[in-house]
């Protein structure tokens, strides 16, 4: 098997050990069958002891805040990370991730264990989806291996000729002709020295005069004394014992050394073979065989038939050297490889053809070339005009509508037409950079731009030029993987190329089949890692996981079932079973009701959330849970407990708003209407372009027509945007990065808290202001702790160590600042309340509790005022942001635009999320949410599908309309699952091991 070293790290996991293939993995006998955990207290976990059977699919689940992650990642992959760095040499372990002990009693049969998150980390612009899964380290290599380079000028194959094939062409010729083996003189004083593999990069050139006479006497002394004795020259052998024939040389013309003569017959292959050899060495590469010619019949001589061999590896008809195939040519990592010009990334400053042509819906007529509209440069667009009428260019179509040709004719230009073109006009520009206003007009048109030397490509001329079937390297990391696999399953090499190559190419369709199964056929292999959504980031690490064949390791992910699509559940379900077969655990935090009954062992945690959770409320199989009756989660799953649907929908009371032609990525020039006011659903299968329509098209035009920049770009018409006065994207990124940001700073809370204790007697006393009850600014804060709380102690060895403040206490103030109470509670103790107990403590205190009331109604009453937001889950974060958004007066007019809120999110807490989205539509705003699950989407009030596929087989409307009119859509996917979610939740019980689930926007929950 071939083994190549991976470009980039995509999860970060300990050694494990790799069976052959075909045999069955399973746990040392001498080790322990369980992962076991005793006396978990990790944030909220409350002393509780855990056991995790090997070789199987754990999923944990429970509401959200209920302690999932707590277990899974900060006390198990923990712990597992912290023993294989703790095992390394001191030296090595100063290098990696320091991990600190987790808070626990004792685990003990722990795995090797491996991370894949719910998030997207890369911000490499150099990685792609095929170096993420080692695809293109293998594709480097089948490129080198089997690889053909063909001439970018002649289209000639370039190929070095070997001395077994030129004795096999030469020894086919008819027998008995007679031959001289030749290489070129060239004349020097020194002995020509063996340059092979590329070391000369031309023939020798034809002298325009005739070397010095000493530097001839000099060469040919050389040549005598290397044993050769004859020169030739147009037809005519020179002996060196004979002087007087050397003085008829013309050394200004081509001069041979004749090396041997020869007569074509079998045994001649080795004499042959070492004269080839001999001239390899002393030519610089190059052999020459002439042969005799043959008399015509009419008795005239014939012209000599010459065969020219090298090992140069450069084109035979033109002469252009190329750089011979290896892995490094092909990576734009390295330099050897990269383009020159954008250094592998592929785009350079250069005009932006964006900013050239800001609305491609104009005609070149009316103006789509927006520097020639200036009438500094109106003379460029008659010229343009002139050029169009010659070439046939309509001038009246709009610039999108042209052919690439024309596009292109218009851009680069043509001198023979003497039209400059918009590049020649700005290379015009960039000489008159001088000139200040100059440098003012070509800044409004410069950005990234393609580069144009390897049309984004990223790799050099030499490493384009080399093709398997057709096709080069980077042609087929511009196919998607839908696209690929039959292009690698029906690869035709020789039988030669097929024994080097197998091996590479089973690695590379079995990795293939990985990002198919995970539901990424959509992607392209170039496509950037850093563009891509969390849920599919974390699918790709788990096809490189599958694709590594990795054994007795411990998986932990987190929420792989979201980003997809009903339809796509099973697949992901079967890929986890993969893992499982080959000997792994696996630990998953999940929600999704589909992947949790597929589970080997469930835990279930609760029965709250923050300091109502942390504790086990069931351990055991599939149908334990669904016969236990104390468990949430079990309720949900059985059907006794679920979102009703909506009794009624909302209408949109006529304000619509419309997007005509819109166009990003695999949208083409879409048309969709999003009623406002209500609550509005984007669903589709994964890949079809719902963040792009949501996102890259609605969000992007709208921003950009309220700041006046060009909108056209994205759309061609919006209507119905006046009743829109702002737009708001809600996300899961964190709400701060330090232990000083926390619920109550970012609701605003704590302004008002500070008023409070800057407004008793004790603090005006001692002339203590609202900012010196703040953390964040020094005046009352502990300096020692810059307001921490804690202070971090770095070990050089060994993992930092995390200390509470000796000057504070950890309380982050100053004595003389926690001396002031309010109520007989001093401002820390206040910051440890939870939300419950400080909408009682603060119940006379309306600019308090208003806004901690909405934490509370979006269920985070149990989160602490103090809490770090460090601590904080993704679904957490997100509704503390919707809570942010719930304290305004008015929200009317407002576009809140949320991408997969129920992220992170129990049954339970969507009941929740849909009561917020019910208060924000009450409250005036319109509500547009990109969605998979099942119970949002039925209680939406309009849903618009995308599909039918992902890439190119999407980007089309394929349903819009109520939850009931798409689930009457055959060819929607998304009403296939919802029609069955319409029924559960009028009242027929949940369908075991389907994607089901149901809830409106307000409702409350019903119990059978």
């Amino acid at each position: 098997m071939v083994k190549h070293m991976p470009t980039e790290d995509t999860v970060k996991a300990a050694p494990a050990t790799i069976p052959p293939r075909g045999e069955s993995a399973s746990t040392p006998s001498d080790g322990p069958e369980e992962i076991r955990v005793r006396g978990a207290r990790v944030h909220n976990l409350k002393n509780i002891d855990v056991t995790i059977p090997h070789n199987a699919i754990t999923v944990v689940t429970g509401v959200s805040g209920s302690g999932k992650s707590s277990l899974a990642f900060d006390t198990l992959y923990a712990e597992g990370q912290r023993r294989y760095i703790e095992s390394l040499s001191a030296y090595a372990r100063q290098f990696l991730e320091r991990i600190e002990k987790p808070d626990v009693d004792e685990i003990t049969g722990i795995a090797p264990a491996i991370s894949i998150r719910q998030r997207n980390s890369t911000r490499n612009p150099r990685s792609t989806v095929a170096t993420a899964t080692e695809i293109y380290d293998y594709l480097r290599l089948l490129y080198a291996r089997a690889g053909h380079t063909f001439c970018l000028h002649c289209g000639a194959e370039i190929r070095r000729d070997t001395l077994d094939e030129i004795a096999e062409r030469v020894l086919a010729l008819p027998e008995g002709r007679r031959f001289y083996v030749l290489y070129p003189l060239v004349a020097s004083p020194e002995p020509a020295a063996a340059t092979t593999h590329g070391a000369a990069t031309a023939k020798a050139k034809k002298a325009e005069a005739s070397p010095p006479v000493e530097t001839i006497r000099q060469t040919l002394t050389s040549l005598r004394k290397r044993g050769f004795n004859r020169l030739y020259q147009d037809g005519r052998v020179f002996e060196f014992s004979a002087p007087e024939e050397l003085l008829d040389v013309d050394f200004a013309k081509p001069v041979y050394v004749l090396v041997d003569r020869l007569a074509l017959s079998a045994e001649i292959r080795s004499r042959l073979m070492d004269s080839i050899e001999i001239c390899y060495r002393e030519g610089r590469g190059e052999a020459i065989l002439e042969f005799a010619p043959e008399a015509s019949p009419a008795g005239e001589p014939g012209t000599p038939e010459r065969m020219i061999f090298n090992e140069r590896f450069e084109c035979k008809k033109c002469g252009t050297p190329y750089q011979e195939p290896e892995p490094r040519l092909f990576s734009f990592n390295n330099p050897y490889g990269a383009c020159p010009r954008c250094q592998g990334f592929g785009n350079t400053v250069d005009f932006d053809l964006d900013r050239v042509v800001p609305d491609k819906g104009k005609s070149l007529a009316d103006g789509a070339i927006e520097p020639w509209t200036k009438p500094r440069y109106r003379q460029l667009a008659m010229d343009m005009r002139k050029y169009a009428r010659t070439k046939g260019i309509p001038f009246d179509v709009p610039f999108r509508d042209l052919t690439s040709a024309q596009r292109n004719a218009i851009i680069e230009g043509d001198r023979k037409e003497e039209f400059p073109g918009v590049k020649g006009f700005f290379g015009w520009l960039e000489r008159k950079k001088y000139k200040l206003h100059v440098r003012v007009f070509l800044s409004r048109y410069r950005g990234y731009a393609t580069c144009p030397d390897c049309g984004g490509t990223r790799l050099r001329t030499e490493a384009r030029a080399v093709k398997i079937a057709g096709r080069a390297i980077t042609e087929v990391c511009q196919l998607t993987v839908k696209e690929a696999r039959p292009f690698f399953a029906g690869l035709q090499l020789s039988p030669a190329e097929t024994v080097i190559a197998e091996k590479v190419l089973e690695e590379i369709q079995q990795r293939m089949r990985f990002l198919d199964e995970v539901g990424l056929d959509y992607l392209t292999l170039d496509r950037l890692t850093s563009t891509l959504s969390g849920g599919e980031a974390q699918r790709i690490q788990l096809a490189t996981s599958l694709g590594s064949q990795l054994v007795g390791a411990l998986y932990v992910l987190d929420e792989p079932s979201i980003g997809l699509h009903p339809r796509d559940t099973s697949r992901l379900i079967e890929i986890l079973k993969g893992l499982r077969d080959l000997g792994n655990t696996l630990l998953v935090v999940e929600h999704d009701p589909e992947t949790i009954l597929a589970a080997d062992n469930i835990l279930d945690l609760g029965p709250g959330a923050g300091e109502h959770g942390g504790e086990l409320t069931f351990a055991g199989t599939r149908e334990q849970l669904l016969a236990d009756t104390q468990s949430l989660t079990a309720r949900y799953l059985r059907g006794d407990m679920r979102i009703a649907v909506p009794q009624r929908r909302r209408k949109p009371h006529g304000r619509i708003l419309k997007i005509a032609g819109a166009r990003s990525h695999n949208l083409r020039g879409v048309d969709v209407m999003i009623p406002l006011g209500v609550l509005v659903a984007v669903t589709g299968v994964s890949g079809s372009g719902k963040s792009t329509l949501v996102y890259d098209v609605i969000y992007k035009a709208l921003e950009a027509k309220r700041a006046g920049r060009n909108w056209r770009e994205f759309c061609d018409r919006i209507e119905g945007d006046a009743a829109i006065l702002a737009i708001e994207m809600v996300d899961q990124s964190p709400i701060g990065r330090t232990p000083r940001s926390n619920p109550a700073t970012y609701l605003k809370a704590f302004d008002a808290i500070r008023e409070a204790f800057a407004a008793t007697a004790e603090a005006k006393k001692r002339g203590l202001t609202a900012g010196h009850f703040s953390f964040n600014i020094p005046g009352g804060r502990c300096e020692a702790c810059q307001g921490d709380g804690t202070v971090t102690v770095e070990m050089r060895f060994l993992a930092d160590v995390e200390l509470i403040c000796e000057e504070c206490r950890g309380t982050r103030y100053k004595s003389s600042v926690l001396d002031v109470h309010f109520k007989e509670k001093n401002i820390h103790q206040v910051l440890q309340m939870t939300v419950r107990e400080a909408l009682a403590f603060f119940a006379s205190y309306p600019r308090v509790t208003t806004k901690l009331r909405v934490l509370d109604e979006v269920g985070l009453g149990y989160l602490r005022l103090g809490q770090s937001a460090t601590t904080l889950s993704g679904g957490e974060a997100q509704r503390l942001k919707l809570a942010a958004h719930l304290t305004r007066q008015d929200n009317s007019g407002i576009l809140y635009i949320f991408d997969e809120p129920t992220t992170g999110l129990h049954f339970d807490d969507i009941q929740k999320l849909l009561t917020a989205f019910r208060k924000l539509i009450e409250g005036g705003a319109s509500v547009l949410i990109i969605e998979h699950n099942l119970d949002v989407m039925k209680s939406a009030d309009w849903l618009i599908d995308l599909g039918p596929e992902g890439g190119d087989a999407g980007g089309k409307i394929v349903a819009a309309g109520t939850p009931e009119q798409v689930a009457r859509n055959s060819q929607s996917h998304t009403g296939t699952y919802l029609a069955r979610a319409l029924r559960a939740g009028n009242g027929a019980n949940r369908e075991r091991l389907s994607p089901v689930k149901s809830g409106p926007a307000g409702e409350n929950r019903s119990t059978v």
